[in-house]
C-alpha cells in the first residue's frame, strides 16, 4: 500500500446529514457523534431549564363508549328475480 494513502485515509473525516431537533435546520455531523443540535441552537438549548421529571411510558388515549349500545341490522329477503350477489361459480381452474 501507497504510503500517501494511507497518511490521507488518517486525515479524512466522515461526515453524516443531521436535522437540528431545534430549529429543523440541515447540518452535517462527524459519523457517530451524540450531538442533535446545530452550532447555532447548542447555546440557546442550553439555557433551557432542565425537566423536573423524565417523561414516563407514553400511554395512547381511550375513546369514550358509544352513545348506541346495542345495534341489530335487519336483513330484508330477496326476490328470486334478482341476481344474487353472493353466489358466485368456480372457474375451474388456478387462479
Amino acid at each position: 500500500m501507497d504510503s500517501s494513502h494511507t497518511e490521507s485515509e488518517k486525515q479524512s473525516v466522515r461526515l453524516e446529514l443531521k436535522y437540528c431537533e431545534h430549529c429543523g435546520g440541515l447540518w452535517l455531523r462527524e459519523c457517530g457523534a451524540g450531538s442533535v443540535y446545530c452550532d447555532s441552537c447548542r447555546p440557546k438549548v442550553a439555557d433551557l431549564p432542565v425537566p423536573k421529571k423524565k417523561p414516563g411510558r407514553t400511554i395512547l388515549p381511550v375513546a369514550k363508549p358509544s352513545l348506541v349500545e346495542e345495534v341489530t341490522f335487519r336483513v330484508e329477503p330477496t326476490f328470486r328475480d334478482e341476481p344474487d350477489d353472493t353466489n358466485f361459480e368456480a372457474a375451474g381452474g388456478v387462479a
